[in-house]
């Protein structure tokens, strides 16, 4: 009888296990096409580039003291040297300091970057839920993720147009 009841068992487990639905979507395809993402990209590309300009423009004039320094070197005495590597040293340490202030892990660009991301994101997040809890999907795996290796997806399981769609925009139209 205990044999009966745990095949019973297994196999009413094995039957659940194979009802659960799975899907993926493409997040990089899906950003595309907003384009609100596409002008957040934009903001941070130009806020970028200013901030990249300021850096080599620090550099620039660390370059031309440094090559002033060398050239006027003999002619200074050792207060006067020392004063001008002085200088030098702490428009350097400042040049690094603002390029790490700038483009850092923690940084302004990095903080950027996620306050005008994240909400993006979080629409489509929200979307890609709504959308698996009313086609009652299981699970929804992002295909651009680098950390999900897919070997092999059926395009019938592909959510990306649906997501599309359901923040209001035309798949098959992506924003350049």
């Amino acid at each position: 009888m205990k044999k009966y009841v745990l095949i019973c068992f297994l196999l009413f487990t094995g039957v659940g296990a194979f009802a659960q639905k799975f899907a993926y979507v493409d997040t990089e395809y899906i950003l595309k096409h907003l384009p609100e993402y596409k002008s957040a990209l934009n903001q941070l590309n130009v806020l970028s580039q200013q901030w990249q300009q300021q850096v080599d423009n620090n550099f620039t004039q660390i370059d031309k003291m440094y090559k002033s320094y060398q050239a006027d070197q003999v002619l200074l005495t050792d207060d006067m040297r020392k004063r001008r590597e002085n200088e030098i040293i702490e428009k350097e340490k400042a040049a690094k300091d603002f390029q790490r202030q700038k483009f850092g892990p923690d940084g302004d660009l990095f903080q950027s970057r996620a306050k005008l991301l994240k909400p993006i994101q979080e629409k489509v997040t929200k979307t890609v839920a709504d959308l698996a809890k009313s086609k009652y999907i299981d699970f929804v795996f992002d295909k651009s993720s680098e950390a999900t290796m897919m070997i092999y997806a059926s395009s019938s399981y592909d959510l990306s147009n649906d997501i599309i769609i359901k923040l209001g925009y035309k798949p098959g139209t992506v924003i350049k």
